[in-house]
């Protein structure tokens, strides 16, 4: 299975295909955060340094120079949020920030071996839909581990035996952390369910490609996070541009993941295919065999 993957990776350009995504990933970002900060900006100024901190967590996974960017980013366009921009400019940053996931569909069409037959129209809504489909439910896995340590935190603070409380508090958050790992597994899920032009579509929250794909973006994080600790050069040779370069290194990764999901699903999905129809074959074989042994 793994020499079927890798040279499907191979023949489907999986390697250049997340670079095409990193782009995009990376083009589609300040436009989400554009609209995130705009939202916010209406419905309530005190909402800006709560989404600030939900979106800290990231910094677990996201390099910290590049975080840092997104973090100053964010905090610009948040004080600058009005609902003239809600106006004349939330409409075409909606559309900007959909651009991401519109790359999403055709490189896992090309994946699945799928033609598209959505117009452009009816895909980019479906993009656009599915932008603030797994917005959501990453936010809520943020708010899960950002809510676990506010309750950690009191209950350390309030319990009377220390040791309850330290227990307690690190039961909250491994919970917190086993429910963002299930949101996350479901942004993966939903990706492979919704993006592609699927004419029959099957919902399976866990699958192998999912599971292994969530598996190694973490895993893949962490190591550019570890590289970047021990090895932090990128300012040496791009100057003030290596934050920029660390964030569309870290998109690449998410896309190449991204896809390495869909590819193992897709040729798990062949084999079993092929395995169902040889054993249609060997049966029609002992079928035939019998008359001609009766005879």
């Amino acid at each position: 299975m793994a020499k079927r993957v890798g040279k499907a990776m191979m023949d489907d350009r999986v390697p250049g295909r997340a670079a095409e995504l990193g782009f995009y990933f990376f083009f589609a970002l300040f436009p989400a955060l554009f609209c995130a900060a705009s939202i916010f900006g209406v419905i309530a100024r005190s909402a800006h340094p709560i989404y600030g901190k939900l979106l800290g967590n990231l910094a677990l996974v996201v390099p910290h120079s590049a975080m840092g960017m997104v973090m100053h980013t964010f905090n610009q366009t948040a004080a600058n949020a009005s609902s003239g921009k809600i106006t004349f400019g939330l409409l075409g940053a909606i559309w900007s920030a959909s651009v991401g996931v519109s790359a999403i569909q055709d490189t896992l069409n090309d994946v699945y071996k799928i033609p598209d037959t959505r117009s452009y129209l009816g895909a980019r809504v479906k993009a656009i839909g599915l932008t603030f489909l797994l917005a959501a439910i990453t936010t809520i896995a943020l708010g899960c581990m950002f809510g676990s340590d506010f309750v950690a935190t009191y209950f350390e603070n309030h319990l009377s035996n220390a040791l309850v409380g330290f227990f307690a508090a690190v039961g909250i958050r491994i919970l917190a952390w086993a429910i963002a790992a299930a949101l996350i597994l479901l942004d993966f899920a939903v990706v492979y369910y919704w993006a592609p032009d699927w004419r029959k579509r099957r919902w399976r929250w866990l699958t192998p490609g999912s599971t292994l794909g969530m598996l190694g973006w973490v895993l893949a994080s962490l190591g550019l996070r570890l590289y970047l600790y021990y090895f932090n050069n990128y300012s040496m040779t791009y100057g003030s541009l290596g934050a920029v370069i660390i964030l569309l290194t870290w998109f690449y990764i998410t896309g190449l993941t991204l896809l390495l999901g869909g590819e193992i699903n897709s040729e798990v999905e062949a084999a079993a295919i092929e395995r169902r129809l040889q054993v249609d074959e060997m049966r029609q074989q002992a079928q035939r065999a019998q008359p001609d042994a009766a005879a």
